[in-house]
């Protein structure tokens, strides 16, 4: 049984990728951090002596503190998290923990460098449709929930992304772009190592809704539909972003826990 001020694997790996996930905050030092070079996802580093830093980045928001095996780093920056007044929790076992449930992790070899504020800065297209939505929903939930989306004119893409120093994302010639028959959204789980099972079912729909390959599952024309709909009632890229996450969070959650549900009506006992 966990601590009171614990939370397991488990526990956490269920609300990871939805927004109900907590702040994950990893305060491993550096030497334990290349002994297990990973994250977990959604999770960022920060060193346990900046309390003052961590509290106005997690900015009141529920929090989970991450060590090398859940104690005295985690322990001492959860607490005084909670003297702050934050709802912080440690994770039981730590990195060693997640580790040795097989959980989830994010390869970061690949993961661009922060802004000043600690943010990932991206930049694609504008007028986005499927995959430059999908992606930057992937990053959000799985990568870096701060991350910053610039959608300029396409021209422009790989100028705006030198002068901002922004990852350049779905245009061609670049790192993160599409691969064969693959969309970019499949190559973003491959590089970070997120090829886990509803992942890779929603990147299956993904790429069939982007690339017009709609027999590959099921939902993709309604992803399809769904996508094209929101580009004609939004103007503005973010606010399309914004209306679109709830969209993608479902199907996440469809793929991951609710196939078997089905739905009936009338009800076989014939109320209504």
């Amino acid at each position: 049984m966990p601590a009171p001020n614990q939370i397991t694997p488990v526990q956490l790996n269920r609300l990871i990728g939805t927004p109900e996930c907590p702040v994950l905050v990893d305060v491993r030092i550096e030497e334990d951090y290349q002994e297990d070079p990973f994250l977990i996802p959604g999770s960022f580093r920060h060193s346990h002596l900046d309390i003052d830093g961590l509290v106005n980045k997690v900015n009141g928001r529920d929090t989970v503190v991450v060590c090398q095996k859940g104690k005295k780093l985690s322990e001492g920056v959860s607490a005084w998290l909670r003297h702050e007044r934050v709802d912080a929790e440690v994770l039981q076992g730590g990195i060693y923990g997640w580790r040795d449930a097989e959980l989830p992790w994010l390869d970061c070899k690949h993961l661009p460098k922060p802004d000043r504020q600690g943010r990932t800065v991206w930049v694609t297209r504008l007028r986005p449709k499927i995959d430059r939505i999908a992606c930057p929903w992937l990053i959000r939930r799985f990568i870096d929930p701060s991350a910053v989306f610039l959608f300029v004119a396409k021209p422009d893409v790989l100028a705006v992304a030198e002068r901002f120093t922004a990852a350049p994302f779905d245009l061609e010639d670049v790192f993160w772009s599409h691969r064969g028959e693959n969309c970019t959204f499949d190559t973003m789980i491959e590089e970070f190592g997120l090829a886990f099972e509803p992942l890779l079912q929603l990147a299956r729909i993904v790429r069939g809704a982007d690339t017009q390959r709609l027999d590959l599952e099921p939902q993709c024309a309604g992803l399809l539909a769904a996508s094209l709909g929101l580009s004609r009632m939004y103007k503005e890229d973010l606010v399309q972003l914004d209306a679109a996450m709830p969209i993608y969070d479902a199907f996440y959650r469809w793929c991951r826990d609710a196939q078997s549900e089905t739905h009936e009506w009338p009800e076989a006992n014939g109320s209504k």
